[in-house]
């Protein structure tokens, strides 16, 4: 445990100038303040990290915690929410550590001088002396993390700081499953449903490399499709097919995928979604072949999405197969959808809980990333679609051997939502019931209160009895529509996306480096010779109808140079292109991050990064801003017309 008295802090502080403090006094906050406040987290000037070193304290136990909250009181005030301001990137300063003058100058540091020497200078050597210190003391840098496939990657600034709450979904967020094991048990259940009804499905095995989420089914084609971020189609899978880029183009034009009509198409945002989209394809194939009879009824792509995607939720396989027998030539597609979607979650959960370490990954950090968040004081919540009896079980796995002191799970939530039902949870409110004993019995309840555990609800519900609102709450989730875009475009809350793939996609792009900048230089070379090749195209026209070309050289150009010259550069191009396009095929494309303010590939990636980051989004760019880069970087290499 380290701290300081605060005679030896401020003695570490005053062998700076007295000017120390001078630039980073809040002058517009005169009134808002008891006492008057440096804030040392809004502003570039930082106490210098080298002058407080640190000291190894007599004292243990709960003393050395007492007196390092003793020094913290002396020196330190935190901004409240009652007088936080706005900082120059909008964000709130509530939760900002600020230091108070008046003890500064107590002890005859000045407040009104300013540091020596220009304020850039002072910053380049702060951050030498402090990426030393934190190399000194064993500690990583956020910027180092960021680096990395378990960074934290920004989309919109989020002060960590001005969260009063962090509210987080359980499957495949605060627990993840092994995919192979959980989605390869699911698309089991399913294969043994369809083979049940007469479905060919045997030589057929899961393959969880044939789809990712991300990717979008089109059920009228049978096709699985990626789309940029304007909608439009850029690659398609018939079945386990890939089609080509003229059949892509062909098939879709210009056409937008538009999740909006779910009659066609169904996009792929959970991994729970992964089992069906491979028996789907797989399927697809199948039918094609006509290896599906016709006694099953006369299934299109579409009628076979519904019969493969459908599920059933603790409903017996054996009462609706009766129901099938019944109602068969009344309406097949309806059937299926009763019958053949297979998670079978009753009885795929009852088999996870009985050997939760066969499907579920441990993540030891976890739980004290978690821990950090409570203790710096974040209200935690836990919000999850799953029941009580199952998510007990997942987390008791997952947390209990992982926390200190004989803490269990639920010593660090301040609220438990069951069955949330989300995302209608964070659009219209339903019954609260109350989880009153350990065997999961429930009792009507019409306010929630801190520390209990719930049922239903709704998101309103739990913002009036925390008391936080809005941009006061970060929700966590791997869902992009469940937890990220509901959350955020009904209540607004901040929204960080959990995506494991990540990973995979960050060392990807690090392995194909080399590959890239052959691309974007082959790209660039065509770029330029097909500029000359349009100029002379463009002059040979011009001359065809007796006009000038657009210089005299160009106009005094012999005929045969000038079409020898197009000649020329026309093959260089296709050569060029021959080149390129399987190297786009191969070439994947940035991860789309406009749902979320933050996203990383884990939860516990945040331990890495302090409850009181500060998360800065990069610049987002538009085409002429590299090319006004481009052209400042050729004048000051003074490579310009004179």
């Amino acid at each position: 445990m380290y701290c300081y008295s605060s005679a030896e802090t401020m003695a570490k502080l005053s062998v700076y100038p007295k000017s120390l403090a001078a630039s980073m006094v809040n002058t517009t906050t005169t009134n808002c303040f008891r006492n008057p406040v440096v804030n040392l987290d809004s502003f570039t000037t930082r106490i210098p990290m080298m002058s407080i070193k640190c000291r190894c304290s007599a004292t243990s136990g709960s003393s050395s915690v007492d007196a390092a909250k003793h020094v913290g009181d002396d020196l330190f005030s935190v901004t409240s929410s009652s007088k936080h301001e706005v900082d120059y990137l909008g964000e709130s300063t509530k939760g900002d550590l600020n230091l108070k003058l008046d003890l500064l100058e107590a002890f005859g540091v000045d407040a009104q001088a300013t540091l020596d020497g220009p304020i850039e200078e002072v910053a380049r050597v702060e951050t030498q002396e402090a990426e030393i210190l934190l190399t000194d003391l064993g500690i990583p840098s956020p910027s180092s993390a960021r680096n990395s496939p378990r960074g934290i990657f920004c989309s919109r600034t989020l002060n960590l700081r001005s969260i009063s709450a962090i509210g987080y979904d359980m499957d495949y967020t605060l627990i993840h499953y092994n995919v192979m094991a959980w989605e390869g048990r699911a698309y089991d259940y399913c294969m043994d449903n369809l083979r049940n009804v007469g479905y060919p499905v045997d030589g057929l095995s899961f393959d969880p490399d044939l789809v990712i989420r991300g990717l979008v089914i089109d059920k009228e084609n049978g096709n699985l499709v990626k789309a940029d971020r304007f909608g439009y189609v850029k690659r398609a899978m018939h079945g386990t097919t890939m089609l080509s880029t003229r059949a892509v183009s062909e098939m879709y034009g210009r056409e937008l995928v538009d999740l909006r009509k779910e009659s066609r198409w169904e996009f792929l945002n959970t991994l729970f979604s992964v089992s069906e989209a491979v028996a789907y394809m797989q399927m697809v194939d199948r039918l094609d072949e006509g290896a599906i009879g016709a006694e099953l009824g006369p299934l299109d792509y579409k009628g076979l999405y519904k019969a493969i995607s459908c599920r059933v939720f603790n409903i017996r396989v054996t009462v609706v197969l009766v129901i099938c027998v019944l109602t068969l030539d009344m309406e097949f597609q309806a059937v299926g959808k009763a019958l053949f979607r297979a998670h079978v979650e009753g009885q795929l959960k009852s088999e996870i809980m009985s050997k939760p370490e066969l499907f579920v990954e441990p993540d030891p950090e976890l739980p004290l990333a978690l821990l950090d968040q409570k203790e710096a004081g974040k209200k935690l919540l836990l919000i999850t679609n799953s029941d009580y009896h199952y998510t007990d079980k997942m987390m008791q796995h997952s947390f209990n051997r992982f926390l200190p002191n004989d803490m269990g799970w639920r010593d660090l939530f301040d609220m438990v939502i069951v069955s949330a039902r989300k995302p209608e949870f964070f659009q219209m409110s339903h019954p609260l019931y109350e989880v009153v004993t350990g065997e999961g019995l429930m009792r009507p309840c019409f306010k929630a209160s801190k520390g209990g555990l719930y049922s239903g609800g709704s998101a309103q519900m739990v913002e009036n009895s925390l008391n936080v609102h809005g941009d006061e709450i970060l929700y966590v989730g791997d869902h992009i529509y469940t937890d990220v875009s509901q959350s955020k475009l009904h209540l607004r809350w901040r929204t960080s996306l959990i995506c494991r793939e990540l990973e995979e996609e960050y060392k990807a792009l690090i392995d194909s480096r080399g590959q890239r900048a052959t691309l974007i230089e082959l790209i660039n070379q065509k770029e330029v010779v097909g500029d000359l090749f349009n100029q002379l195209r463009l002059a040979l026209q011009r001359r065809t109808k007796g006009r000038p070309a657009q210089t005299l050289a160009a106009t005094n150009m012999e005929d045969q140079e000038l079409t020898e010259s197009i000649q020329k550069l026309l093959i260089v191009m296709q050569r060029l292109d021959e080149k390129i396009a399987p190297m786009l095929e191969t070439d994947g494309e940035l991860f789309n991050k406009r749902y979320a303010d933050i996203y990383t590939s884990r939860v516990s990636n945040f331990l890495h990064y302090t409850p009181f980051m500060y998360f800065r989004s990069q610049e987002q760019t538009l085409a002429h801003d590299s090319y006004s880069y481009y052209c400042s970087e050729e004048v000051n290499g003074s490579a310009v017309d004179t």
